[in-house]
């Protein structure tokens, strides 16, 4: 018998035919979000670059529909046990995808701010120094547990059980040890808690009075009674009278058990308990009032004890050659690597080489300014994209498909170059690159193109071109005719009114920077990655009068949160539906009166299946609105309140009037015409969070506005707009204080202040101050080498 028969196959033709069948990843009919049922097929083993304007349907084709269902198959290979502890996810709405790959979505989603991650937790290489010192170190001080400064050190005795076949089991009493690196005073934390207890309370009153000033310890409420009614302190006395005991107990007392009306409860002083309820949460978590009064109330510094450096006396103590592991994890990336190589032990070989190849790559991938002590949350979205990918870049996995989402976010010029030679390699190890970007510089690498379009949100969801970069160009596409587009020099700048005087600032890696901020302009401070934008801008400029900072940090809310919520925009249309129909303005909310009763405002039931998927669907009742229907008979102007929420930024501008128009008016203006108003904030990518805050913060005239990056998530078409909303801005009579890297923004300022001339060490310096004139006339940083350039372009 032979092959072909043995395969079924009758020819030549036909095995080539079912082997190119199999070199495309093709997606039929997706309809997830904007998607318009589109079919495509994107080639495996190749780079592929998707663009289109913000809101155009990129990342609903290539996270919402193509990462998502190669996750749930995967998911679905695990035994069931194991999936009812996973992220269930729901297959994305499309007729059909074939031939897809496992896929590892590489994301600017921020690492969590866990304060026990850092940048060597998150990526193993303190695992891995760990087991090096554990070999090598002198002394020797134990396992390399003894150095991890999330394990703490633990002895104690205790009796076990131990059976002996079917016998009944006899007890034995055993002593154990746990030693670890975690340094007892800090809780491998590397820095303690000052808490001004002046703001916690007001000395002058009593606690029957509203002594307690921390958020949520209302003098009638359980959290104050539980002080008032204990019988440790006098509530009617002052604070400032207490005795030495009374005031211990008052702010001290380990937990107590106390009965209050006839119900136990627990004493505990006031400190230790807003340590617990505050302090050891993620920071981010906390609702704004409470962060607010967090940042009031405490002061955090190193630790005395272990220098915070989280580590025990035990784990310093142990060096090779003379450096300890709080040494090496403090030392920039660039150093690090100098001296692993210097350590030289045949024992260790493969442990060395494993180690020397994941910090190589930390500065192959431009991080090398970083060091492995720094605190994950504090990285940038960009930085953690980078990060992340240094799991992958020695991996030995092939005929993957890796997904990025906008990888030179947060990278200079300079360094956009060092990124693409990255997605070039790992496509070069046999894996499929997916890459959402909108930088000229990364879609002319591309093997083939995806241009989505014509606009966006409900005008978007369509292909408008599938090809190679040479196509693009030539084609009509939005995208296309800007591939090549330049912005220019500005013909005059304006003149500063006055300047924000920085003076020393020290903050990570400056180096005393002193400085003058220019006002009733547009500055863009600019340096290549890990400079010192970020540190001398957000360590300094808030604390002048008036700052109003805009950055991509997530917006706190529900999946009941939208932008009509959060801009106030559906108080103003709940009022103009109660008005008009002389009924209570609470009905036009779906949190409130208003609420379908089956699907509880909603608008889907979601039924949970166990270890499945749980699923959503269209809440019939509603049909998906989360009105009742004695709420939809109320009109406005035609309209019922859930095709009000339905309706586009563009459309309800048209639609209102007064001040919900305005706040839609600035809105259009950031470019966020195409999202509706009922759309759920967390489906927002971070450019658009930014510009969402930025709608709001507009309101404020005279103030001076910090944006992060504005131009992230931003379409070659749309940055011209950013210019002229920025220009609008500073001609309102604000100041404009812009760190970023897009060189349109830069070509386009009053004013440049660059930060260099490195990153890390090697930075920390202003390099230039002047005009963008100025800087490419003679130009000697790289910010100036670049802009040259592309203003020559």
């Amino acid at each position: 018998m032979t092959r072909n028969e043995i395969t079924g196959i009758g020819s030549l033709e036909q095995a080539e035919h079912v082997a190119d069948a199999h070199d495309v990843i093709r997606v039929i009919g997706a309809r997830e979000n904007n998607l318009k049922g589109i079919d495509v097929e994107i080639p495996k083993r190749r780079l592929t670059v998707f663009t289109g304007v913000s809101g155009s349907g990129k990342s609903s084709l290539v996270f919402g529909t193509i990462a998502t269902e190669s996750q749930r198959l995967i998911n679905e290979t695990y035994p069931t046990f194991v999936q009812q502890f996973m992220g269930q996810l729901s297959r994305p709405e499309v007729d059909g995808l074939e031939n897809i790959s496992p896929a590892i979505i590489v994301d600017q989603e921020r690492l969590g701010a866990n304060a026990r991650s850092t940048v060597g937790t998150v990526t193993d290489a303190h695992a891995m120094l760990r087991l090096l010192f554990s070999r090598l170190g002198e002394p020797h001080v134990g396992s390399p547990q003894a150095f991890s400064f999330n394990v703490p050190s633990v002895s104690g005795s205790g009796a076990v059980t131990i059976k002996v076949g079917d016998k009944k089991g006899t007890r034995e009493h055993r002593t154990f040890e746990i030693t670890g690196g975690m340094c007892p005073a800090c809780e491998g934390l590397g820095e303690v808690s000052d808490v001004d207890l002046d703001e916690l309370f007001d000395r002058s009153k009593s606690l029957a009075e509203g002594a307690i000033t921390v958020p949520g310890y209302n003098v009638d409420g359980w959290m104050v009674r539980i002080f008032t009614e204990s019988g440790f302190v006098d509530a009617n006395k002052p604070i400032a009278d207490y005795s030495d005991d009374e005031l211990a107990d008052f702010l001290y007392k380990e937990p107590t058990k106390v009965k209050l009306q006839n119900m136990n409860m627990t004493y505990e002083g006031l400190v230790p308990k807003i340590t617990k309820s505050f302090l050891q949460k993620d920071r981010d978590a906390l609702q704004p009032h409470i962060r607010a009064f967090v940042d009031r109330a405490v002061k955090f510094l190193p630790c005395p004890a272990c220098e915070g450096t989280r580590l025990n006396d035990g784990a310093r103590s142990s060096k090779i050659a003379g450096v300890s592991i709080a040494d090496v994890a403090a030392m920039q990336i660039t150093d690090l690597a100098a001296w692993l190589e210097t350590v030289d032990a045949a024992s260790v070989g493969p442990l060395l080489s494993g180690l020397k190849t994941t910090i190589g790559s930390f500065i192959d991938i431009g991080l090398g300014y970083l060091s492995l002590d720094r605190s994950s949350g504090t990285l940038s979205g960009g930085e953690a994209q980078r990060t992340k990918m240094i799991r992958h870049l020695g991996s030995a996995l092939t005929d993957v498909t890796y997904v990025f989402d906008e990888p030179t976010a947060g990278l200079h010029p300079h360094d956009i170059q060092r990124m693409n030679d990255l997605l070039l390699l790992l496509r070069d190890k046999g894996n499929t690159v997916l890459v959402v970007e909108h930088k000229p510089e990364v879609i002319a690498i591309a093997d083939h193109v995806v241009d989505l379009g014509p606009r966006a949100g409900s005008n978007g969801g369509e292909i408008m071109f599938e090809g190679d970069v040479a196509g693009l160009r030539a084609s009509d596409t939005l995208t296309g005719r800007h591939l090549d587009h330049r912005a220019r020099l500005k013909a005059t700048t304006r003149t500063a009114t006055g300047a924000l005087q920085i003076r020393g600032a020290r903050q990570h890696n400056l180096t005393g920077v002193d400085v003058d901020i220019p006002l009733g302009v547009l500055t863009v401070v600019t340096g290549v990655a890990g400079s010192g934008k970020s540190s001398l801008i957000h360590g300094n400029v808030p604390a002048f009068d008036d700052v109003v900072v805009v950055d991509q940090s997530a917006i706190k809310g529900s999946r009941r949160s939208s932008p009509a919520t959060y801009t106030g925009i559906l108080d103003t249309i709940r009022t103009a539906f109660a008005k008009a129909n002389g009924v209570k303005a609470s009905l036009f909310s779906a949190n409130s009166e208003g609420a379908c009763v089956a699907c509880k405002g909603l608008g889907v039931i979601i039924t949970n299946l166990g270890f499945t998927q749980s699923v959503e669907t269209r809440c019939e009742v509603c049909d998906g609105s989360g009105f009742s229907d004695a709420v939809l008979e109320y009109l406005l102007d035609g309209k019922n309140i859930a095709e009000v929420l339905a309706m586009p930024v563009d459309e309800a501008h048209e639609f209102t009037t007064g001040t919900a128009k305005t706040t839609l008016g600035r809105m259009k203006d950031v470019g966020l015409g195409y999202i509706t108003l009922g759309q759920a904030l967390n489906t927002l990518s971070g450019g658009e969070r930014q510009r969402l805050k930025l709608a709001i913060a507009m309101a404020k005239k005279g103030a001076v506005y910090v944006l992060d990056e504005p131009s992230t998530g931003l379409h070659l078409a749309d940055v011209d707009n950013l210019l002229a909303l920025l220009d609008r801005l500073v001609d309102a009579g604000n100041s404009v204080i812009v760190i970023e890297h897009h060189q349109a923004v830069m070509a386009h300022a009053d004013w440049i202040i660059d930060l260099g001339p490195g990153a890390g060490r090697d930075g920390g310096r202003v390099v230039f101050e002047g005009t963008p004139a100025d800087l490419i006339a003679q130009p000697s940083t790289l910010t100036g080498e670049h802009l040259a350039r592309y203003v020559a372009g």
